[in-house]
Parts: structure tokens; C-alpha cells; sequence
């Protein structure tokens, strides 16, 4: 059969994308570079433990449902499934948990589906700056009650910037980040709903770190996508040298990450959400013709 003619204007016909998550989570990613022709590929860097200190996180949630919090704000995916889990653990829904007196906030499309996938109204998002700081430019300055469940490396930048607005912030450790794989028993398992999780017979190819670093020496990987500041840090423990490889950010906080550590960011995200990743990519090769 004669090859076809490459015609694709965005340039990612036959790329080869390594995405730095665990394959549930690189699934809407690797479906839209699939879509566009490339070829995407998974090793995953971080995962996810359930929070050392349970009973803080429990005493915090009980007050949290007696209504003593005017404001829950959730900056993450992962936490969403924290509360998805701790409801479960109660025999109730994250709506159970979190009543009506209390507004959600978060800080970006994605957590924003994802949130209301599993039953939560979502009363302030950013559209335009999609982060933390998007999210405290829109706060109103109020002396407001604020629980924010977050992992154990988050940067204190939400938190304070929250506090300046005249919030009392009570922050909590909602999970851990670690190295992949999640200890036995440990690892965050509360499945999203089916429109946000995916079936295993349809996850991307997963590289071991072996064959990943193999690829990058052979050059066969085109470019490498972090999706978070402790991704980056990772790349920059795991994966280097990159070589010809270009590191695609998933936004700027991610992106000032890797400048710190040294490396070069080929793009950044506009918006933190697959479609945001695909439009950096393919700005970066538009113009670079298709692999042969």
C-alpha cells in the first residue's frame, strides 16, 4: 500500500509525545494527539499516596460538613478524588460532605468538570489566567472561612494569596506526592465517574524508565510533556540529557519550574487542559514539516 501524503498543518503527524503521568491520566491527552496523527507514549514520574495524618484531614472534613467553612477551594484533580474517597469512607457523596451553605472554587476547566462529574457546583473558576494566581486575581477581599485540601508540596502561593485577600485559610494535607509507583495500600484508588475516567483496554503504550531513556538516546522522541512542577522535577532527576527532545509545560507554574532547574521549555500551555497541551505542540512543530 502506497505511504499517504502527510498534509497535516499542525505538524504532529507521526510525533512521538512522552507523556509524564500514569495512563488513566494521560488518556484525554493521548486521545487528541492520536486524533491530530502523533504517536503518544506514557511513563509515568509521580503518583499519589493517601495523606499520612488521617485524623486531621477527618477532624477538618467534619467541620466542613457542620458548615464552619464559607469557602472549599479544590486546586487539583487529586484532591477531588481525596474528597471523592474520604465521602465514600462516610457513606455519603462529596455533596454529602460539603453543604450548602459553602461555596466551591477551583482553578481551572479541567478540576472544574471533574468536580462536577462528581456531583459539586462550582461557584468561581478563572477562565483566563487558569491557576492558583488566576484564581486569587478573581477573589473578592472578604473576611471569609477557606478550607483548602492540598498536597504536601503545594507552593504556598494560593494560600497566601488568599489570606491577603483577608481570608482564614485553613490549609490541610489532602495527599502526598511521591515517586511512581504509590506504595501497597497507600496509593489513591477512588475511581472518577465514567466520563472522566477511561477503560484500561484504551490506555496509551507504557514505557519503562529503561525504554524510555533508550528512545531519548536514539532521538525517537520528539517531545516530552510535564504537567506539573513535580513532574518537571522528575524529568530534570530521571530523564536527562533530553537531547533533541522539547519540554512542553502545562502552564506557567510549571514552566518558571523548569527554568529554575535549567531547562529549556520549548512552550507553554495557555490553558492547563489537553486541548491547551495539543496547541503548544503543534506551535512548536507547525513549522518543522512531518517526522519521515
Amino acid at each position: 500500500m502506497p505511504r499517504p501524503e502527510l498534509h497535516d498543518p499542525q505538524g504532529l503527524t507521526g510525533r512521538r509525545v512522552l507523556i509524564t503521568r500514569s495512563a488513566d491520566r494521560a488518556k484525554p491527552l493521548a486521545s487528541l494527539l492520536t486524533g491530530r496523527g502523533a504517536a503518544p507514549l506514557v511513563l509515568p514520574l509521580i503518583d499519589f499516596e493517601r495523606a499520612r495524618d488521617q485524623a486531621i484531614l477527618d477532624d477538618v472534613l467534619d467541620r466542613l460538613a457542620a458548615g464552619e467553612f464559607d469557602w472549599l477551594v479544590i486546586s487539583s484533580i487529586t484532591s477531588a478524588r481525596v474528597l471523592l474517597e474520604k465521602a465514600a469512607e462516610r457513606g455519603t457523596t462529596p455533596a454529602g460532605l460539603v453543604p450548602a451553605v459553602t461555596r466551591v472554587a477551583t482553578i481551572g476547566p479541567s478540576s472544574l468538570r471533574v468536580l462536577e462529574s462528581i456531583g459539586l457546583s462550582v461557584h468561581l473558576a478563572p477562565t483566563e489566567l487558569q491557576s492558583a494566581d488566576g484564581l486569587v486575581e478573581l477573589w473578592e477581599p472578604a473576611p471569609v472561612r477557606v478550607l483548602l485540601p492540598q498536597a504536601d508540596i503545594a507552593a504556598p502561593g494560593l494560600r497566601e494569596g488568599l489570606t491577603s485577600k483577608g481570608a482564614d485559610v485553613t490549609s490541610v494535607v489532602a495527599y502526598h506526592t511521591v515517586d511512581y509507583p504509590a506504595g501497597a495500600g497507600l496509593r489513591l484508588t477512588a475511581e472518577l465517574p465514567a466520563a472522566v475516567e477511561v477503560s484500561e483496554d484504551s490506555l496509551p503504550p507504557m514505557l519503562s524508565p529503561e525504554e524510555a531513556r533508550a528512545a531519548l538516546d536514539a532521538g525517537t522522541v520528539d517531545a516530552v510533556v510535564a504537567a506539573s512542577p513535580s513532574a518537571v522535577r522528575r524529568i530534570a532527576e530521571t530523564l536527562l540529557p533530553l537531547g533533541n527532545c522539547r519540554l512542553i509545560a502545562i502552564g506557567r507554574p510549571t514552566a518558571a519550574e523548569a527554568t529554575r532547574l535549567g531547562l529549556t521549555v520549548a512552550a507553554t500551555a495557555k490553558e492547563p487542559t489537553p486541548d491547551g497541551i495539543v496547541a503548544a505542540l503543534e506551535s512548536v512543530f507547525a513549522n518543522e514539516g512531518n517526522p519521515q
